[in-house]
């Protein structure tokens, strides 16, 4: 299993549609006991929030958002955690509106360079 997302940023690598989360938008993750949720903002998104489980590596979670239109919507997704050859996480995920039509796939990395214990130089 990889490392916990507990504190982490992440990115997305490419925008998805107008009023969507993209390349501007920045997730902060929690986890703890098999719970995960986040805080996500910036770009289309003025506020949005996820809630859900970890499994392994497998993360299932409801999600629901306040666009800059003033639309609201929420959908549910379906991502895997996969560590990055440098250390980084990135979460490969399908998602789906609940609330409006689409559905598709989109990936969101962890943010800069991982962070590095000060005693043992170990990332995570």
């Amino acid at each position: 299993m990889a490392r916990s997302l507990d504190g982490l940023v992440l990115a997305p690598v490419a925008d998805q549609a107008p009023g969507q989360v993209g390349t501007g938008t920045r997730f902060t993750y929690h986890e703890e006991d098999g719970a995960i949720w986040a805080e996500y903002a910036g770009g289309d998104i003025v506020r949005g929030r996820l809630v859900g489980t970890r499994e392994g590596d497998r993360l299932d979670f409801r999600y629901v958002q306040l666009g800059q239109d003033g639309t609201t919507s929420g959908g549910h997704c379906v991502s895997l955690v996969v560590e990055l050859p440098d250390g980084r996480l990135r979460l490969e995920e399908t998602w789906e509106w609940e609330s409006r039509t689409g559905a598709g796939t989109s990936v969101v990395e962890q943010a800069g360079p991982p962070a590095r214990d000060p005693d043992t130089g170990r990332t995570g």
